[in-house]
């Protein structure tokens, strides 16, 4: 299980400091504890600028994110973000390792703007699809597996799905046609943080425990704490002759106290009371007092 997670503390940095602050150049190897923390407070101070929702699940997922971009992902190598509406924690994944400038973030859900609240098809690094209708990212990764497999390229391919999108039909689908192909170069991780859009998964359609649920497709499933990275080290391995599900139990708005764990997270805005506690580590308003958020 996911541990409870732990403030954002700014130490010595002024609150605006987050909304400037450039990544430091990537390094080969192990993903930095610090860099993880600066992509946090930047995928704050980008929600809290556009004024908009979807926080929660981007925090939930952001840790996995940075893990596979950063330590896993080589020229070979494919990610599909399934749940698009974590599109702000790939953006900032993007941002840490130099491929998207720090100016461009303060774009994000804007008028004309190359990162909108979902990601774009085309005019990104490594963006191959538009997705944000849940159910369809996991059909189109088990595409570019066999694809791959066809054309006896080397490579994984990632797909990232949220808890919730196990519901539909399509990733069912999918996940018959993956085993069926025994794509080894395919790892699925799943965000399960265990809230959706209207309630809990367990409220709304229950698959708890997921990895049981799944394990009767022929895939290997494993479990990790979604938040710790040398447990997600181990279980993101590769495959040896099938697909790879990666369960990974996650807190939704991750690192962030006043929503934690909370259903509005989904939906709702930081308000600038929770953003700046947030980043100064200081204890902040739950979300009741925040007003109508972005219902998209």
């Amino acid at each position: 299980m996911a541990r409870h997670g732990q403030t954002l503390r700014a130490e010595s940095r002024p609150p605006g400091a987050v909304a400037t602050a450039a990544p430091p150049a990537p390094q080969p190897g192990l993903l930095a504890p610090g860099l993880l923390t600066l992509a946090r407070w930047r995928l704050l101070a980008m929600h809290r600028n556009a004024d908009v929702g979807h926080l929660g699940g981007n925090l939930s997922a952001l840790d996995a994110m940075m893990l596979v971009h950063h330590e896993m992902l080589g020229e070979a190598d494919r990610f599909v973000l399934s749940k698009g509406h974590a599109a702000g924690a790939l953006y900032v994944t993007l941002w840490s390792r130099g491929l998207i400038a720090d100016a461009e973030l303060d774009t994000f859900h804007g008028d004309g703007t190359r990162l909108p609240g979902h990601p774009p098809a085309r005019g990104l690094p490594g963006s191959r699809f538009g997705t944000g209708s849940l159910g369809h990212g996991l059909s189109l990764a088990a595409g570019l597996a066999l694809a791959a497999r066809l054309q006896r390229r080397a490579g994984r391919v990632f797909c990232l799905t949220s808890d919730g999108e196990w519901q539909e039909g399509s990733t069912f689908e999918a996940m018959i046609f993956s085993a069926h192909q025994r794509l080894a170069n395919l790892t699925i991780l799943i965000d399960h943080n265990r809230l959706q859009g209207f309630g809990t998964t367990g409220e709304v359609a229950s698959l708890d425990p997921i990895g049981r649920a799944l394990a009767g497709f022929d895939v290997e499933i494993r479990e990790a704490d979604g938040h710790d990275l040398a447990a997600m080290r181990r279980a993101l391995a590769p495959g040896i002759d099938r697909p790879v599900v990666v369960v990974l139990h996650t807190v939704k708005g991750r690192g962030v106290p006043a929503i934690e764990g909370r259903l509005d997270s989904h939906y709702l805005p930081l308000t600038e009371a929770q953003y700046l506690a947030a980043i100064l580590g200081t204890p902040g308003t739950t979300g009741d007092e925040a007003g109508p958020g972005e219902n998209a």
